[in-house]
């Protein structure tokens, strides 16, 4: 164990009795967090028109707190971005952390003083943990790196304004930076073509032992590597490559191909980080006994509250408490946090696989949606894209659904395959697509910050024969009735049948 490691081994484990002392009384603390949040809103402008200072309990809570999505928070938020204090949490935001929104385009999600630490402070933890747990801190004697957007802040009213991945940047310490890669300039490149040549260039001859990111662009990050070196494996070129820390997507489509890019596997911590806040992180790592799930983050300043998914869409849908839910049960997952977040509805939704400890999986989005590469794609946004320009072509639709091609099979890069049955196509196919991704882009920020980036090549079209949608409910045994095609998938299941329907 080097000197850093050895140095910093009682803190990590001091970090692990404190996960195992609180996780054990998770409901505990939970209701704590619940007392603290109301009592602190009390005097803002949500907590007044909410009348805080009446609620002594969940119910109370429940009845005058609605659940709510971006579009209601929005006059708050407007209030906050127009200059006004105690709006939704006391004082002034510390950071807006900006993201893609859905009916109201760019979302601006607050962060206050007492919840931005929580980000890094929980990221750091999951880190910790494992290497109390694990035995496994050679990383931190070497060199680190954090495959993240720009750290480049805008303001709005004063308030710092950029992607949660590049407000991370922000929140390191002093004592980690002297090992982490990128340098700050190259970090602030916004072109992820030349972002990856600017990191290859520094990392290639360094000492890399861990590497965080979105599975997709770690995959990227390894192939250009390995083109430059010449090498066959990436532990060829890093040795002492001994942690992988990821999140925002599914893992499981890249793992094999990441695992012969690496030359095997490499230990991996599991995390769920949001720009509302930081949701669970994986606690255990016993190989194959490892339990399935990640740790619901109990005691960080957010009290969660859970809905059954198919009630989120109705008048008054149950709303239940950590203390309430079951395991196997899909829950649209709601927050109320300190950074003033109330009843809010991220879209995200969560089973819960373990109650001693509270640890969860994330089973979808309240909706059908595409986050093959972190885009959070929905329906609307696909929908909006794609009828104007058919309208305005004087194009029919009769179908279509949309799905990720993760690794495309003639090769280049992956993309969005959209297949569509036509009552009439359009006399140019491709200029068809390529007006439709410039629609999709307007949509949905992150979805192009991936085109912009060159990790997502423009949209394909793929034109259907006629009927296949059909043909394909009837061999599903969905055809007729309220049976619909979902819009969009987060696989390729649906496209595959539909290319073996004929």
């Amino acid at each position: 164990m080097g000197f850093r490691a050895t140095l910093i081994h009682p803190f990590a484990r001091f970090i692990a009795r404190s996960i195992d002392r609180w996780s054990a009384e998770a409901v505990q603390r939970q209701e704590a967090v619940f007392h603290r949040l109301i009592a602190d809103a009390a005097g803002t402008a949500f907590g007044i028109d909410h009348h805080f200072s009446g609620i002594k309990t969940y119910d109370d809570f429940k009845q005058a707190v609605p659940i709510r999505d971006y579009e209601d928070l929005k006059p708050y938020i407007e209030r906050i971005k127009a200059g006004e204090k105690d709006i939704l949490w006391p004082g002034k935001p510390a950071y807006f952390a900006k993201t893609s929104g859905t009916t109201s385009g760019v979302k601006y999600i607050p962060m206050s003083k007492e919840s931005t630490p929580l980000h890094f402070g929980t990221a750091r933890n999951a880190a910790f943990n494992y290497f109390a747990r694990s035995g496994n801190g050679r990383w931190l004697d070497g060199k680190m790196i954090f495959l993240s957007g720009s750290p480049e802040v805008d303001e709005v009213a004063g308030i710092p304004t950029g992607r949660l991945s590049g407000i991370s940047n922000h929140l390191v310490p002093a004592w980690l930076r002297t090992n982490q890669l990128p340098s700050w300039k190259t970090n602030c490149i916004e072109d992820w073509e030349e972002k990856l040549d600017r990191i290859v260039d520094e990392t290639i001859h360094a000492d890399m032992r861990l590497i965080s990111g979105i599975p997709p662009w770690v995959q990227m990050y390894y192939e250009r590597l390995l083109e430059r070196s010449g090498k066959k494996t990436v532990k060829e070129i890093f040795p002492n490559y001994s942690l992988f820390i990821y999140g925002g997507v599914n893992f499981e489509p890249y793992r094999a191909k990441l695992e012969e890019l690496v030359g095997g596997p490499v230990a991996s911590v599991e995390t769920y980080p949001a720009s509302e806040g930081f949701i669970a992180y994986q606690d255990r790592f016993d190989g194959a006994a490892t339990p399935p799930g990640l740790l619901l983050n109990a005691d960080a300043g957010m009290f969660f509250e859970f809905v059954p998914a198919d009630e989120i869409f109705n008048k008054n849908p149950t709303r239940l408490w950590l203390n309430e839910v079951e395991p196997g049960v899909n829950y649209a997952l709601i927050l109320n946090t300190n950074a003033g977040l109330w009843g809010y509805n991220i879209g995200d939704t969560v089973q819960f696989v373990s109650k001693d400890p509270y640890r969860i999986v994330v089973s979808g989005r309240v909706k059908h949606f595409i986050s093959a590469f972190g885009e959070h794609v929905i329906g609307k946004e696909v929908e909006e894209a794609l009828l104007p320009v058919a309208n305005a072509a004087g194009v029919r639709i009769v179908e279509f659904t949309v799905a990720p091609q993760v690794q495309p099979p003639g090769g280049g890069l992956p993309f969005h395959e959209w297949l569509i049955e036509f009552d009439n196509p359009p006399a140019d196919l491709h200029a068809f697509a390529l007006d439709v991704d410039a629609r999709m882009r307007l949509q949905n920020i992150y979805y192009d910050d991936l085109i912009t980036g060159n990790i997502l090549r423009p949209l394909v079209i793929r034109s259907l024969p006629r009927d296949a949608f059909r043909n394909y409910m009837k061999s599903e045994g969905k055809l007729g009735g309220q049976n619909k095609v979902p819009r969009l998938s987060n696989d390729r299941k649906i496209a595959e049948r539909l290319g073996e329907i004929k």
